[in-house]
């Protein structure tokens, strides 16, 4: 007898990263508020993890019509512990009804390729498997491949509702102050000194599709400005660096740009979790980076020895948890 093993992809596997990427260009017309909570929460904060109604192999596909009958669902997981074999949905009810096997066994016509979540996985990027497959829900495991919940749109819309309730709220108590800072008010922070132009980008968690855009700004006000071309190929690469890892290491930030008469001075800040060891962290090839990350494409490593190599002076400060200030500085010819 021959054990069974189901079939279960990564939503990778199934198209390309350019393809999931481009599913989800309305992101950079999206409130930022909007973008900073989807950032901010896990597959596993909206998850529904408690109450899963769920089948074994055993169980047939009458008994599935019936749970998704009483409980008005269109899915089911097939389950033994915590082990996920498979899925049954509501067309393999319509397949059942019509061919007339409603009482097999479930583990003979679920469905066992599967696209699946991992509960660390941002709600930002699990939006585009919704964008790029026909499935109402994803089973949900953990990094040793047990089953954790099921992950639908409508609990994404129900955290995402709540939250922004919350948010409207605190913007409400602070609808009487100055939102934003001057910009020589960001310079006097930064120690920075008289400036002709000044500009700074905020950077999301996780926002991939929107990595590198910053760094493109930056590079086009700098060409803008007539500063030589070799100088501004050292910038962007550092300004590219420094996005990335605010954007995949950190829990989001800003990059500032400040150019004035002498130099150009790139500032990334971010809000944790900080840098326990900067030197290791300065060496080639170094990346906290996880796994999903890398299968895209980003994080094989933090950049900073690149940042570090282009720089005329390289300034790095972390603390855990509140967060890392990286400051280049790029030296104008005369």
């Amino acid at each position: 007898m021959s054990v069974y093993e189901p079939k279960i992809l990564s939503g990778g596997e199934h198209r390309s990263d350019d393809e999931i990427m481009a599913g989800c260009g309305a992101a950079e017309d999206s409130p930022l508020v909007i973008m900073e909570l989807l950032q901010r929460f896990q597959v596993k904060d909206v998850m529904r993890s408690r109450n899963i109604i769920s089948l074994s192999r055993d169980d047939t596909l009458r008994s599935a019509k019936e749970l998704m009958r009483d409980n008005k669902i269109s899915g089911l997981p097939v389950l033994e512990g915590r082990r996920l074999f498979g899925m049954v949905s509501m067309n393999q009810i319509i397949k059942a009804l019509e061919g007339g096997w409603l009482d097999d066994p479930c583990r003979m016509h679920m469905s066992t390729s599967l696209v699946v979540l991992e509960e660390d996985m941002p709600v930002s990027i699990a939006l585009k498997y919704f964008h790029n497959y026909t499935f109402g829900r994803f089973p949900v495991l953990n990094k040793a491949h047990e089953f954790t919940g099921i992950l639908s749109q409508r609990d994404i819309t129900n955290a995402m509702l709540k939250e922004l309730a919350h948010e409207i709220a605190k913007l409400e108590n602070r609808s009487e102050r100055h939102i934003g800072t001057d910009a020589a008010e960001v310079a006097r922070a930064e120690g920075a000194i008289p400036y002709y132009s000044l500009r700074q980008f905020v950077i999301v968690r996780n926002d991939l599709a929107n990595a590198g855009k910053a760094a493109n700004e930056i590079k086009r006000m700098l060409k803008d400005a007539g500063v030589d071309a070799r100088i501004v190929r050292k910038v962007a690469v550092a300004a590219y660096e420094l996005e990335i890892n605010v954007c995949i290491h950190s829990l989001g930030g800003s990059i500032t740009v400040i150019l004035d008469h002498q130099s150009v001075t790139i500032v990334a800040k971010d809000r944790g979790p900080g840098i326990k060891d900067v030197e290791w962290a300065c060496q080639d090839g170094t990346s906290t980076a996880n796994d999903w990350i890398r299968s895209m494409g980003f994080g094989a490593g933090m950049g900073l020895s690149n940042c570090r190599r282009v720089a005329d002076v390289f300034n790095i400060n972390s603390f855990v948890p509140s967060g890392t200030t990286v400051v280049c500085e790029f030296k104008l010819e005369v």
